[in-house]
């Protein structure tokens, strides 16, 4: 096996097309979904992230942008971020405008957002989705709102590290967590968030979160 290489170059290979990974913890093995995620929006996707969305919205780890460029289609001001280069080409492919980036650093129109999406488990980027929260937040308008795609009911909260396999290259470990329904309330909470309503189609889950107050 070659010399690790580090987590961005791997994302930008996978979503080239290379057959990839993701290995976890224990050293078990699953699918990384480029497939899914290249290809258009079906209908789960619609009811849960993009359907919703009437106002300027901003799809944090777009990936190849299947959400926000169907959102950017129906005449919704959206922007993708993601730190793959080639997420972000394929991303603005598709008529969407794509921000090369990282969540953590100051973003355009802070503060003016009116809905962020975690979709396809995005809520675990960092490892600690309550710092994540906290961070979208500064980013949303005071009555913005998230939808972030969680886990099955039981699955409580896992941070762990992370690893892709990309052809037989192993990448630098990065933080990762997953959180499930049950969860999701008391990391919303820390992350200053209150969850106004959860949705479950096709087998997925979302919930749906505002600011609290000050």
């Amino acid at each position: 096996m070659s010399l690790a290489f580090d987590p961005t170059s791997a994302y930008d290979a996978a979503f080239s097309g290379k057959a990839t990974q993701v290995v976890g913890d224990s050293g078990g093995h699953e699918p990384f979904e480029v497939g899914v995620w290249s290809s258009d929006p079906d209908w789960i996707d619609h009811a849960l992230f993009i359907d919703p969305c009437d106002g300027a919205t901003l799809d944090v780890g777009c990936g190849p942008g299947r959400l926000v460029g169907e959102i950017a289609r129906r005449d919704v001001p959206a922007m993708g971020i993601d730190v793959s280069i080639e997420a972000v080409r394929q991303t603005r492919f598709r008529g969407a405008d794509a921000l090369l980036g990282d969540i953590f650093l100051e973003i355009p129109d802070e503060g003016e957002w009116k809905y962020a999406l975690l979709a396809d488990g995005n809520l675990g980027i960092g490892g600690d989705p309550s710092r994540l929260l906290a961070r979208l937040r500064e980013v949303l308008s005071p009555d913005g709102v998230v939808i972030a795609e969680v886990a099955e009911h039981g699955a409580g909260l896992v941070r762990e590290e992370r690893q892709l396999l990309v052809e037989g290259r192993l990448s630098v470990a990065f933080d990762w967590a997953v959180v499930g329904l049950d969860a999701i309330e008391a990391v919303a909470a820390e992350g200053g968030m209150r969850v106004i309503g959860t949705s479950s189609v096709g087998g997925r889950h979302t919930a749906t979160m505002i600011p609290i107050s000050p």
